[in-house]
């Protein structure tokens, strides 16, 4: 019986890489951005004068939360595109 994982090539390997880390990558984001708007539309709801602040901040977070996606991308594409 032959190897099974011997037999796969380079290819397979650089394409379950990258999907695996933009996968696995964008799941902390992605709830992240979920608990920043769910924590600013019930900060809204409560006190609705400081819409601009609470907004502001969450927007901020949100961008934060997005730039480690961002992060998991570029891994991805340097797994698929140089390695």
């Amino acid at each position: 019986m032959e190897n099974v994982l011997g037999s796969l090539d380079m290819t397979f390997w650089k394409l379950l890489a990258a999907g695996l880390a933009i996968g696995l990558g964008a799941i902390g984001p992605g709830i992240g951005v979920g608990l920043a708007g769910l924590g600013g539309t019930q900060a809204i709801g409560r006190n609705p004068d400081a819409s601009g602040t609470i907004l502001t901040n969450m927007i901020l977070a949100i961008a934060f939360a997005e730039a480690i996606a961002i992060y998991a991308l570029v891994i991805a594409l340097i797994l698929l595109f140089v390695v």
